[in-house]
């Protein structure tokens, strides 16, 4: 080491860069705890605004994004203004404290205000079109022009010298993106559960008026105004090219979100939890890096060639690690599952640190190169003398960029290459976004660019050489089936698995790489129940009917078997479901029936876009506990649906006992129990019963129902599943409104603002062995009219073998193999022949 190194000069020189480099971060920290504020408070809208929108414009991948787009165009627009704006104040920290104060207003007012336009939004829509869409453009899009503001306004307060702009602004990104992470897990693990959509809300608008106080102590403290920016200049041609990859970088980066958010969920769970932590996970990614590369933004040479770099690497990452995707990973989850129950003894920590391995395999690598190029990217783009201008102008090009990208991935690129080809083409582009970024790079200092090139051709390579099929074969069903059907669309991934042998060979629908339904013999039997038990016990003659959720077509199948039928209607989300109907056997091949009105769109959204009414309207959506599914399993939606009905009219509603632990169960019930006075409960399956509601009183008039089930149609259908008489069809009866409001207790109704459900504690192990004895010893004679003793009698009867084959199947979920034996072997000849109980029992 020379002389020179020790040099008192040197040493003086060394002690100096320091002092400043702590005075800078000493100066960053109340900025950043506002912005960390800030970005926690804009994420609980996000959030929020995101679960009213469903509500809103309903649940179709176009209306979603259309809506969610309102509120990253907004955010664009207040960087790009506010930015301007900032430049050209002495005291910008004073327009900060105004900003978070109409936004906690703004805010509230917009999650308010979103609770109540979903019906008038689906009438101005049919009678306006497309001009309907700036009400919740507004609504959603207001708040966010304030919150694009707030970044640009705080870096233009801090006055980063030249050589600080990178450091100082990648600082703050990064705490804007802590505090994001923070606010996407509070809302889903803590205040969503706890406070509700409303009480979330002025959680939110808390944290702003925190950081507006925070502001507004930091203006009463002496200091001196801030010097005018000069006249505004054009950026120049180089800052011109950062900032127009960034915008294109902004685009593959949210590109890769929609992929990743298809391609892993088999491998997750449809819980808001699992959606939470890969989000967390993604602005994780984004935040260490940006943090990371901030301190050393400014020293590093060739800065064009390291963001160059930085881009490819991601695209070529985030391909490997999908290419990379398979059974691994599955035992990875479970070890890291095993661990953490070990360590915290908590199921939600065990299955959440199952989430969160998912997310570390795919996600996160690739996002925190991506979050490192943000620095950099200030660094090539911004100067000092117009730093709110370039950071706003840099932030909101990027945020319009990834709304494209988005839009143009979701819509375009999926469903014509499907999301292998699609995640390798966005790789490509990023790769070639690296080499024109390299490019740029002084001709001494290109040595970055051979790099950035091998990475390219790397990613090329990667893309042909992995097979389109690649998530296909990794769907569970797949490993021990045969894939009948599979296609990767905007909505989401369709596929069937052929599953089983012989007699006891069936179809399972995989939606998102989630298993929902199949057309083995339970899911045969409550499915036909649950249109034709309804239609036959109604009051008068039923002639029409809605059909929430196509799915396998059974019920839909089996509502057609009514001749009585004038209006069958099915409201379906994908039409991929509706191309894979064919496959499953029991629907009767209702897709194609001429009397069927299919209707592409969200059920909820079919029953408020009219007054048109029903004599019965049936959901089987998918398990209440899903993400976004809450939405039909509500006493608003029960509201909604009961003033569809014409007078007698009958809301059948899927209750599926193993999806949810005995407490939500109730939380159903009560929901259910508050709007319809006349409330049922039928045992349509061994994990499945059926809530059955009316506003008018319910008669089992025992004649016309044996009247309606002679019908050879309904006749046939309900015999292929073990009911082959009246009685045996209402020997499936549980109980009436008393013994529901006996189960349900003191439990409180899941509703729009508090979606309990969603964020439940996980599904305990057997938990329907506890759930399906209390509901079934509610059981009560069914009040029958004009039925004879004889009659009665055969009800009872049936009822009996209907008990003791569920007391039976409870010794196999034991797993008492003895027990089961001894069971079967006390059923009668006639029980055995019965199609139901021979499916499980054998031959």
């Amino acid at each position: 080491m020379s002389k020179a190194a020790h040099s008192p000069v040197a040493n003086r020189r060394d002690k100096v860069e320091v002092s400043s480099r702590q005075r800078a971060s000493l100066k960053m920290l109340l900025p950043a705890a506002l912005l960390f504020a800030s970005g926690g408070a804009a994420l609980i809208y996000q959030v929020l605004w995101v679960k009213q929108l469903s509500l809103v414009v309903g649940v179709e991948v176009y209306a979603v994004t259309t809506g969610i787009s309102a509120f990253f165009a907004g955010l664009a627009l207040g960087g790009l203004y506010f930015g301007r704006r900032a430049d050209r104040l002495q005291d910008p920290v004073r327009l900060y404290a105004w900003l978070e104060l109409t936004v906690a207003l703004l805010g509230v007012g917009a999650t308010l205000a979103l609770s109540h336009v979903a019906e008038p939004f689906a009438r101005l829509e049919a009678s306006l079109g497309l001009l309907a869409w700036v009400l919740p453009f507004v609504l959603v899009g207001l708040p966010a022009v304030l919150m694009g503001g707030t970044l640009p306004v705080l870096v233009r307060a801090l006055t980063p010298a030249s050589d600080r702009v990178a450091s100082a602004g990648g600082g703050l990104y990064a705490a804007n993106t802590a505090g994001a992470i923070l606010g996407t897990l509070l809302t889903a693990f803590l205040l969503l559960p706890w406070l509700g959509v409303h009480g979330s809300a002025f959680a939110a608008a808390t944290l702003n008026l925190l950081a507006a106080l925070g502001a507004w102590l930091w203006c009463r403290k002496a200091r001196s105004p801030l010097p005018l920016a000069p006249p505004q200049d054009s950026p120049s041609p180089r800052a011109r090219v950062a900032i127009a990859l960034y915008c294109v970088a902004g685009g593959i980066a949210l590109g890769y979100e929609v992929v990743w958010s298809q391609s892993i969920v088999q491998f997750m769970s449809t819980r808001t939890f699992a959606f939470a932590v890969v989000l967390a996970t993604y602005l994780t990614g984004l935040m260490l890096g940006s943090a990371l590369y901030a301190r050393r933004a400014e020293r590093i040479q060739n800065p064009w060639g390291l963001f160059g770099l930085l881009i490819t690497a991601a695209g070529l990452l985030a391909l490997l690690q999908v290419a990379g995707l398979g059974r691994w990973l599955v035992m990875a989850q479970s070890q890291m599952e095993l661990w953490a129950l070990q360590v915290t003894g908590n199921e939600l920590a065990g299955m959440c640190a199952r989430f969160l391995t998912v997310a570390l395999s795919t996600v996160f690598l690739p996002t925190t190169l991506l979050g490192a190029a943000f620095p950099l990217a200030l660094r090539l783009a911004a100067t000092s003398s117009q730093i709110g201008r370039d950071v706003g102008t840099l932030v909101a090009l990027n945020t319009l960029g990834g709304i494209a990208g988005v839009a143009l991935t979701g819509f375009l690129l999926i469903p014509s290459l499907g999301l292998v080809r699609t995640l390798a083409l966005l790789a490509v582009l990023a790769a070639l976004l690296g080499c024109i970024a390299t490019w740029q790079s002084p001709a001494p200092r290109r040595y970055l660019a051979g790099a950035t090139l091998a990475m390219t051709l790397m990613t090329i390579l990667l893309g042909a050489l992995t097979p389109p099929q690649r998530l296909a074969e990794l769907l569970p069903g797949a490993r021990n089936g045969h894939l009948a059907y599979y296609h990767e669309g905007k909505g989401g991934t369709v596929a069937v698995v052929t599953q089983g042998q012989g007699d006891r060979r069936f179809q399972r629908l995989y939606i998102q790489g989630v298993s929902n339904t199949g057309d083995a013999m339970p899911s045969l039997r409550y499915m036909r129940l649950q249109a034709l038990l309804p239609l036959l016990i109604h009051g008068q003659q039923p002639d029409s009917a809605l059909v929430i959720g196509f799915g396998t077509g059974i019920t839909a199948g089996a509502m057609l078997r009514d001749p009585g039928l004038t209006r069958p209607v099915v409201a379906e989300l994908l039409p991929e479901v509706l191309e894979a109907a064919p496959i499953f056997k029991g629907n009767y091949d209702a897709v194609h029936d001429p009397r069927l009105d299919i209707r592409l769109r969200d059920g909820r959204r079919e029953l408020l876009r009219s007054d048109e009414q029903y004599d019965l309207i049936t959901l089987e959506p998918p398990p209440p506990s899903a993400a976004g599914v809450v939405n039909l399993y509500s006493r608003d939606f029960y509201q909604l649906a009961a003033r569809r009905l014409h007078r007698g009219g009958m809301v059948a509603q899927w209750l599926p006992l193993p999806t949810q632990n005995s407490e939500e169960s109730r939380s159903l019930v009560r929901s259910f129990v508050e709007v319809f006075p006349h409330a049922t409960l039928w045992t349509t399956e061994f994990h499945e019963m059926l809530l059955i509601g009316s506003l008018d009183p319910l008669a089992l008039d025992v004649p016309r129902i044996r009247a309606r089930f002679a019908e050879p149609g309904v006749t046939a259908a309900l015999a292929d599943v073990g009911i082959d008489t009246p009685a045996a069809l209402l020997a499936t009866w549980v109980t009436d409104r008393d013994g529901l409001l006996r189960f349900a207790g003191d439990a409180l109704p899941v509703t729009d603002d508090w979606p309990r459900i969603e964020y439940a504690p996980w599904v305990r192990r057997n938990e329907i062995t506890r759930v399906l004895p209390e509901l079934l010893a509610l059981r009560s004679p069914p009040p029958l009219q004009q039925a004879d003793a004889a009659f009665k009698g055969e009800v009872e009867r049936q009822w009996q073998s209907l008990d003791h084959f569920y007391s039976v199947a409870f010794y196999a979920y034991q797993g008492d193999r003895g027990a089961w034996a001894r069971g079967v072997g006390q059923m009668t000849p006639e029980e055995r022949a019965n199609p139901y109980y021979r499916w499980f029992i054998g031959h």
